[in-house]
């Protein structure tokens, strides 16, 4: 028992020694690697202990060239700090302590790709020893985006080898990015005889990386659809990243196994007039030709469509596809059904115009040929008048005659629509149409015009007659509505009249009188009566008259208004006249027989006289008229009398 108990104190004395040695020793503590981007300051920390912090410490830094020979860059004692000239990192370092008196931090500012060397960090103590420690530094610079181009030209599944689809490159990456290629998603890795990616790099005169990756694989011809793209992962300080570029397509070309045919436009029910399209596709992707076949017709296709354009029902029928390999020189067929629906020219019967007695009844039809069914509707002055293919018109009358119009449409199809028209005529005797006045009164010597409005087929003869038997010559004679005729007179209005529209045919006549009353303006002129005064002497040998001239003014009168002159009005003014000469002639009476009684400028006969006296005392009075220029002289008896010119 004590012999093992004394074993165990040697080993613990042995460990005892080796531990107080350790301390003994200077120790430098460096990270393995440092990590940065270009550009940026680098720090490289160096952290050492000492066992007996008494006497001098020296530090001195130092970098491994590319050929393994270490350059110093730095140095520093207790008395003496400095940077050795001639190095490539003279400008660019400073060593800073850490706060503490046991580590310092060599700063590298503005590092490039040629900084990518190992650095040295030495202490030496003179009671303590040396001691060194290493860090590695990394610099890294993020590439540009990767960019993609696919193959234009189209790919057959038929190839036996695999083919390119596209490139990816990515530029200025440091260190070196990787490239992987995915489809749809999924990665693509080297397998033989199905897929090949190639790899590239170039250094450029910068230092810099550039990539470039091939793609080639057997396609297949579910990769119509598919969508290629390029991965690119790159390093950075700490981490691993990735960017992806654009996806592709490419195209396949894979044979057709069946064809298909169809009527693009129009959609729906085709019609007579309309454009046709007709498309035809293979289900494959290879180069091929397309025609038409129709009856002993062949159509080539542009752009595997066929345009027939205005179509009739000669078009309809049987379009047969053919789809032409140009690889392999399969053809396959596919057939379309072309029908063109038609309306043909309504028919009317009867034809154009049509003659119907006044109360009799008409049955007229309309029809259209078509391929649809269709609907029927008459019309007359722009109004629907009836609706079905047959028009029916009882007890015929004036206002039945007229021209009527029948569509026939399609209701199917909207713009499909045909018409005819049946002009209808009503024989009947003449009809003329009353106006609201028949009683006109217009000026003297003013021009009157009339109008005559007649109805009736046959088309009536029109005329004008006055009630003095005059036949007046119409001035225009037109048909103003459809079955009406218009007939226009005009002429001078000098006195009454009635003036008559007369109309007829064949079937009977119809007159409208007009009654015209002629009115005028008249002003009474100043009227000067005369009395004459005659005294006649008699004697043997000779007889002597003296005739004394009394003129009497009357005031004129205002205007009168205006008279009505009826006919005759030049024998009403002699009656006047002849009524006033009886009147004068029963008062030259009267005042004779006062005088033979005495009872006028007494009965002695002797008066004062200017002149001669005479045995007989004559009154003579003259009488005008504005009608006649005769004066007439009438004495006391009524006779008629000389007058002095």
């Amino acid at each position: 028992m004590a012999g093992r108990d004394t074993g165990a104190l040697l080993v613990g004395l042995l460990v005892l020694f080796h531990t107080w040695g350790a301390w003994a020793a200077v120790q430098v503590y460096m990270e393995d690697r440092v990590e940065t981007f270009r550009g940026k300051t680098a720090p490289i920390a160096c952290m050492f202990t000492l066992n007996d912090s008494i006497g001098e410490v020296v530090m001195q830094w130092f970098y491994v060239t590319r050929g393994g020979e270490k350059q110093r860059i730095y140095f520093q004692n207790s008395t003496v700090k400095f940077k050795l000239p001639d190095t490539p990192f003279a400008d660019r370092i400073t060593v800073n302590e850490t706060g503490g008196t046991s580590g310092v931090v060599l700063n590298i500012a503005d590092v490039q790709l040629s900084d990518e060397l190992e650095f040295i960090c030495l202490i030496r103590h003179i009671t303590d020893g040396t001691a060194e420690g290493r860090t590695k530094l990394k610099v890294f610079v993020t590439p540009d985006r990767p960019t993609i181009e696919g193959v234009q030209t189209g790919i057959s599944v038929t190839e036996l080898k695999t083919s390119k689809i596209g490139t990816c490159e990515v530029k200025n990456g440091y260190p070196k990015p990787n490239i992987t290629w995915y489809r749809n998603k999924m990665p693509l890795r080297n397998e033989p005889d199905e897929v090949k990616v190639m790899s590239s790099s170039t250094t450029e005169s910068s230092g810099l990386f550039s990539v470039t990756s091939e793609l080639s694989l057997k396609v297949k011809e579910e990769d119509k659809d598919a969508e290629f793209y390029c991965e690119v992962t790159y390093f950075v300080p700490g981490e691993t990243r990735m960017t992806e570029s654009d996806p592709i397509n490419i195209t396949v070309y894979y044979p057709s196994t069946a064809v298909n045919a169809w009527v693009e436009l129009p959609k729906g029910k085709i019609k007579e007039g309309d454009s046709v399209e007709i498309h035809c596709y293979g289900n494959g992707n290879t180069p091929a030709t397309y025609t038409i076949k129709h009856k002993a017709m062949e159509f080539n296709m542009d752009l595997n469509m066929l345009v027939l354009n205005n179509v009739t029902r000669l078009d309809s029928g049987n379009y047969q596809c053919v789809y032409l390999d140009i690889d392999t020189y399969e053809e396959l067929y596919k057939d379309v059904t072309l029908f063109v629906n038609y309306l043909d020219p309504a028919v009317v019967m009867p034809k154009g115009s049509v003659e119907v007695a006044q109360g009799a009844e008409l049955m007229a039809t309309c029809n259209a040929l078509s391929s649809l069914q269709t609907e029927t509707v008459w019309f007359k002055d722009g109004q629907e008048f009836s609706k079905g293919h047959i028009l029916t018109l009882k007890d015929a009358t004036f206002d039945t005659a007229g021209t009527y119009t029948c569509v026939v449409t399609v209701p199917e199809i909207e713009e499909m629509q045909t018409s005819g028209t049946l002009h209808v005529y009503v024989q009947s005797p003449p009809e003329i149409m009353k106006p609201d006045n028949t009683e006109i009164e217009e000026s003297f010597e003013n021009t009157v015009d009339l109008r005559c409005h007649v109805r009736g087929f046959p088309a009536p003869n029109v005329t004008w007659s006055t009630s003095d038997g005059k036949v007046l010559k119409s001035a225009s004679q037109q048909e103003t509505v459809e079955g009406v005729l218009l007939s226009v007179v005009s002429f001078k209005v000098t006195s009454d009249i009635t003036a008559f529209c007369n109309a007829s045919n064949e079937y009977g006549t119809d007159a409208l009188a007009f009654n015209i009353k002629a009115i005028t303006h008249t002003t009474t002129p100043a009227t000067t009566t005369t009395t004459t005064t005659t005294t006649t002497t008699t004697t043997s040998s000779s007889s002597s008259t003296t005739t004394t001239k009394s003129p009497i003014t009357v005031k004129a009168e205002t205007p009168n208004p205006p008279k009505k002159i009826k006919k005759g009005g030049n024998g009403v003014v002699i009656a006047v006249i002849i009524i006033c000469i009886l009147l004068l002639a029963i008062l030259g009476s009267v005042l004779y027989y006062l005088y033979k009684k005495g009872k006028i400028c007494g009965r002695s006969g002797k008066q004062d006289l200017t002149k001669e006296k005479s045995n007989k005392d004559n009154i003579v009075v003259e009488m005008k008229s504005d009608n006649t220029e005769e004066a007439v002289l009438l004495g006391v008896n009524g006779e008629k009398l000389p007058s002095d010119q």
